[in-house]
């Protein structure tokens, strides 16, 4: 398989400061935005959210709010009624079980209503400065076109990479390889001339 290691140090040194491109300044923002995100673009995500987080501060805020007018609100992020469903009832069971706070553990994120391994890895990754790794598309398609991974399912995709890359760089490689997918190592038309990782890529088709 491909360096990892290296790969790590080039890729981090090309992004020294990766941050999450989804607006937030509470877990609580966080975990709601990364639940918005789904099938959304993070630009469309922070356009609503930006009113979205001045009306609603708290879980409890959310868990009393009235399904249709949330609906109307985060419409334009698309799958809106399953949304505004998961939002209400996630933040329910925080107010009601953990005091409207967000946990931060995987095990009690994953136990909230519509919060999959990735969404909680977004949360405890950015909010909490934990060691995760949220595997999305960008993160899939690059992993396996270098050759650090070679899986096409999220979740052992996770597992190798958390093997392979150590804990106190795992999040900022995470929001590097996201980045880089949306940069260069693009679904379509990969830049693989100017990429950094060209020699350490292990891709068939990279243009060289």
């Amino acid at each position: 398989m491909a360096d990892a290691g290296k790969i790590s140090k080039l890729l981090l040194k090309k992004y020294p400061n990766p941050r999450i491109a989804l607006n937030f300044s509470s877990p609580l923002e966080l975990l709601v935005a990364a639940i918005l995100s789904a099938r959304c673009t993070d630009v469309k995500v922070n356009e609503v959210t930006a009113g979205l987080f001045g009306k609603y501060r708290t879980a409890r805020d959310y868990a009393s709010a009235d399904l249709r007018t949330l609906e109307s609100e985060i419409k334009p992020t698309g799958f809106y009624k399953n949304k505004a469903k998961m939002i209400i009832e996630c933040c329910r069971k925080i107010a009601g079980e953990f005091n409207g706070r967000v946990p931060d553990t995987m095990e009690q994120l994953t136990a909230l209503p519509g919060v999959g391994r990735k969404t909680a890895n977004v949360v405890l990754g950015s909010a909490f400065g934990r060691p995760a790794m949220a595997v999305d598309t960008h993160v899939l398609r690059v992993s396996n076109r270098l050759g650090i991974a070679r899986s096409r399912d999220p979740g052992q995709v996770e597992e190798e990479l958390r093997r392979r890359i150590p804990g106190k760089i795992l999040t900022p490689f995470n929001l590097a390889l996201i980045l880089h997918g949306r940069e260069t190592c693009t679904a379509a038309r990969p830049k693989c001339r100017q990429c950094v990782l060209n020699k350490e890529c292990e891709w068939p088709e990279k243009t060289s």
